[in-house]
């Protein structure tokens, strides 16, 4: 392996997705010199197989769901039907605008950028292209890929994954979706508005199970009225092929018939074969164990993103790898506290939350010392010019600061920035109160909502 002994950076990144090109576009800011490799495209799944493409699909729908109902809000429109070539072309352009962007923003940076797959080749060097990188400190930032279970073998063609679904070129009859968590629900909800029988299958007893159990109640009421079927409670068994598609049959011998079936149970840490164990690195289960500033076990050798066991969100891998930066570059660094981290499933409806849900408050505090108040988006009047419906549920700490903010409606997702403060700053409602909300907004629901848990509300009933 060849080694050009005159070149050591101060940090060689492996992986160039939100963790790893935001520690490299930090570190190099800081004045540090910066090695970056990756195998595939910069900018990793977020930009390529996860957030950006599937939102773009899920607006897509949202305009299907608009010329459909155009004549409720007194507009003549037709729907003549998905163009999923169409689809794709909007699709794509986003990404390869975001992605020239990334690309110019990098070598502006003074970024050393490497393409090639990389391997841990010392607790200081990674060896990429026949080459061997030194650095002063190395960042695995190697990021994620679609899980599946034993037995269920993603084959591409009508069991599939995430990344299959994002090129699919037709839009299915009908669907499965094994999993009802953010990855599940995003997609059962774009193919339901492209025109896909969906039909969701949860072994939990909620869908979006991590958040609050109001917010799992309200979507299940609202993909009800849109027509997802979903079945909760019972875990999966086997899929097999069928004469025209695919049957599912949960533990409890029911079955289920559809065209495709989504594999979408969540993602595992891309780890294996890179010789992070042979090096030391402190693994469980395929993640690589970290401290509280992303440090792992071998002093020169941090790690962030979907690598390590926290929470699989394109923002939380900017921080992690901005505090990996400003560690590595001296500054003083604070600890993420991945309770004040917003996150939004970007469903129709929205599911928007920042903080705990009401039962983690009982646990922490005491179910005597909690407070929980519900505000219905039917009291909120852009909320009603947009004919969506939800609430907002907020969780206090009693005579305290709030502590959860769980919201449910169309567009929710725009509102948990404030909500974020709301945490972050361990407001108290009456702090929050006293701001001044611009009417007419859904932003102001987010007033109102704190206006009644400081015991005086204006537009809801005591």
């Amino acid at each position: 392996m060849a080694n050009d002994a005159s070149t050591v950076f101060d940090l060689v990144i492996l992986g160039g997705g939100s963790g790893g090109y935001a520690a490299a576009l930090r570190a190099s800011q800081l004045g540090l010199d910066v090695a970056l490799i990756e195998k595939n495209k910069l900018g990793g799944t977020c930009l390529h197989n996860g957030c950006i493409p599937t939102k773009a699909l899920l607006h897509a729908g949202e305009i299907a769901d608009q010329a459909r109902e155009a004549d409720q809000f007194g507009v003549k429109a037709t729907f003549e039907g998905i163009d999923i070539k169409g689809v794709h072309k909007y699709k794509d352009d986003v990404i390869a605008g975001l992605y020239k962007g990334l690309q110019g923003l990098v070598a502006s940076r003074k970024v050393t950028y490497i393409e090639g797959e990389g391997r841990l080749s010392s607790p200081t060097s990674v060896d990429v292209n026949g080459q061997r990188v030194q650095g002063r400190h190395v960042l695995l930032a190697t990021g994620s890929v679609p899980k599946s279970l034993p037995g269920l073998e993603i084959d591409g063609n009508r069991i599939i994954s995430s990344d299959h679904a994002l090129v699919l070129d037709r839009v299915p009859e009908s669907a499965i979706i094994l999993g009802g968590g953010v990855i599940g629900v995003e997609f059962a909800s774009a193919w339901k508005s492209f025109g896909t029988d969906v039909t969701v299958v949860e072994g939990l007893k909620h869908l979006v199970p991590v958040e609050d159990e109001n917010s799992s109640k309200l979507l299940e009421r609202a993909f009800r009225k849109r027509g997802i079927k979903f079945n909760l409670g019972t875990f999966f068994d086997k899929a097999e092929y069928t004469e025209n598609g695919v049957r599912v049959t949960l533990a409890d011998g029911k079955t289920f018939d559809a065209e495709v079936l989504l594999v979408a149970i969540g993602r595992g840490p891309v780890s294996q074969g890179l010789g992070y164990e042979e090096q030391g690195v402190a693994m469980d289960r395929g993640y690589v164990l970290v401290d509280e500033y992303m440090q792992t076990n071998v002093p020169t050798i941090s790690a962030v993103g979907d690598l390590v066991p926290t929470l699989q969100l394109a923002h939380v891998g900017f921080a992690e790898g901005i505090l990996v930066a400003e560690r590595l570059a001296g500054l003083k660094t604070v600890p993420i506290d991945y309770d004040g981290v917003p996150r939004v499933t970007y469903c129709h409806p929205e599911v928007a939350s920042v903080g705990i849900t009401e039962a983690k408050a009982k646990e922490v505090y005491g179910a005597d010392k909690v407070v929980a108040l519900k505000y219905n988006l039917a009291g909120n009047g852009k909320s009603k010019i947009l004919k969506t419906a939800g609430e907002i549920k907020l969780v206090q700490v009693k005579d305290g600061a709030v502590v959860g903010v769980h919201m449910v409606g169309d567009r929710m997702g725009e509102q948990v920035g404030e909500a974020q403060l709301v945490y972050n700053w361990e407001a108290l409602p009456a702090e929050v109160a006293q701001l001044i909300h611009a009417h007419p907004t859904q932003n102001e629901a987010l007033g109102e909502a704190h206006l009644a848990l400081a015991g005086k509300p204006l537009h809801s009933h005591d």
